[in-house]
């Protein structure tokens, strides 16, 4: 199976998420996804993209979401693979890994 690129979106802003107390910022799990993701899946790629819900989004689809978001149809932490939501607030990499493997990366470890 060849892999696809792959765009991974997290939706956050600066402010805690006030569900998600001790978890890491949205930046923070932004920044960490990327170097876990070029670490398992060096040969793949893949575009990895921050959304701040506060600024102002050109992008139709991602203005919504942010607007979702901000109106807590969804925690942000908001992690989307290919226009699909795979992980909300607190966020864990084994379901990211299990998207990204569906589009044909395979683990380098």
């Amino acid at each position: 199976m060849n892999a696809k690129k792959v765009t991974v979106e997290v939706y956050g802003a600066d402010v805690i998420c006030a569900s998600c107390v001790n978890a890491p910022t949205s930046k923070d799990t932004y920044e960490w996804l990327d170097a876990a993701i070029q670490r398992k899946y060096p040969n793949h790629p893949f575009e990895i993209v921050y959304i701040d819900i506060e600024s102002d989004i050109k992008d139709a689809r991602q203005r919504q979401l942010a607007e979702q978001v901000k109106d807590e149809e969804y925690f942000y932490p908001l992690v989307i693979v290919n226009e699909e939501v795979i992980g909300e607030g607190y966020i864990q990499l084994k379901p990211i890994y299990n998207e990204l493997e569906k589009h044909g990366f395979i683990s380098a470890m």
